[in-house]
């Protein structure tokens, strides 16, 4: 029994020790107490999360760090290219507000090891809940491992990222770029909410009625976290170097498919050669088979299928989502 909770008492101190040196000397840990650690999140994963409490208030928080270590393989300059990236994801989610976007309580807060941030109470990351664990404290906590989305709730949570990204078309004119689990957060209340913008877009053009988007070049000799995630991305991004709000659509239909399929995206990418395989996604989305969307409920079947068209003016966009009745029959 001693051996047992010397065990713990070590186990304790060293998920404490991991906490206390990568968000020790930042300044959010004035304002903020750093609890312990529940899931992960944002791109790649590569947000350690947080619980913690606003010192003053006793006002409960979930504390975002990026760990500086996880970046110690790459060269300087690479460093900074992920580092400025993340800056800007987290500094776009702080000025854009709405109930469907992550709140941030506390802005971005840089030290020697890490970025810190503040946000509402969260659960953990879509991702985390679909089976992706990495980032998250060993053992995994059984509220994740055991964690079932019902119907109900995916429809609701759908139809909350639908109404999300009808805010940021139409109302910031700015298309999302990264729309994937890793980047959706279910909040403390189990609301669903985007945050991940570090590929955001925003209009060139937004006072005119046709939007235009200037997207860059698929640049595979960048870091990882320097890119935005190919399985949820629209195959124009990289095909044609285009974008609008319909790729953000097209991201939403393999979030979709994702649920509804153990977590797995419509197609496996190879990043190693990101051409090939986004021209053979190409030739599988256009002659579609029913197989590949057998397990999405048949009163949205359709719509996922079009939401995944390689055609970007056949998808639906945001608001017509929104008004789907499989999303609305969610009892919201």
């Amino acid at each position: 029994m001693e051996s047992m909770l010397n065990k713990l008492k070590s186990t304790v101190t060293k998920v404490t020790a991991d906490v206390t040196s990568a968000v020790m000397g930042n300044p959010v840990t004035r304002e903020f107490e750093v609890g312990r650690h529940i899931a992960s999140g944002g791109p790649g994963l590569c947000w350690r999360i947080y619980n913690g409490t606003k010192k003053s208030t006793k006002q409960e928080v979930a504390v975002f760090v990026f760990d500086k270590k996880m970046i110690d393989k790459f060269l300087k300059f690479e460093k900074d290219q992920i580092i400025d990236s993340l800056k800007r994801g987290v500094q776009q989610l702080t000025r854009l507000r709405h109930p469907r976007l992550l709140t941030v309580q506390h802005p971005l807060e840089e030290s020697r090891d890490c970025l810190a941030f503040c946000t509402e109470p969260v659960f953990a990351s879509l991702s985390n809940v679909l089976g992706q664990w990495d980032n998250l404290p060993s053992p995994v906590p059984n509220d994740i491992k055991e964690y079932k989305l019902y119907d109900v709730e995916t429809k609701y949570g759908l139809l909350q990222m639908s109404e999300g990204l009808s805010f940021l078309h139409s109302g910031v004119k700015m298309v999302h770029g990264n729309l994937c689990p890793e980047n959706i957060i279910l909040n403390k209340s189990g609301a669903w909410k985007i945050m991940g913008f570090d590929f955001s877009i925003s209009s060139n053009n937004p006072s005119d009625a046709e939007l235009k988007y200037t997207c860059k070049e698929w640049e595979p000799n960048l870091p990882p976290l320097c890119l935005p995630n190919p399985e949820y991305l629209a195959p124009e991004y990289i095909l044609s170097v285009s974008c609008d709000s319909a790729s953000d659509m097209y991201s939403l239909g393999v979030i979709m498919h994702a649920v509804f399929n153990e977590g797995k995206p419509v197609i496996q990418v190879n990043k190693h050669d990101i051409f090939k395989s986004f021209s053979r996604q190409l030739d599988q989305l256009s002659s579609m088979s029913p197989a590949l969307l057998n397990k999405i409920p048949e009163e949205v079947r359709e719509h996922v299928k079009m939401l995944l068209s390689v055609s970007p003016t056949v998808r639906p966009d945001a608001d017509q989502m929104t008004k789907i009745p499989f999303l609305m029959m969610s009892g919201q």
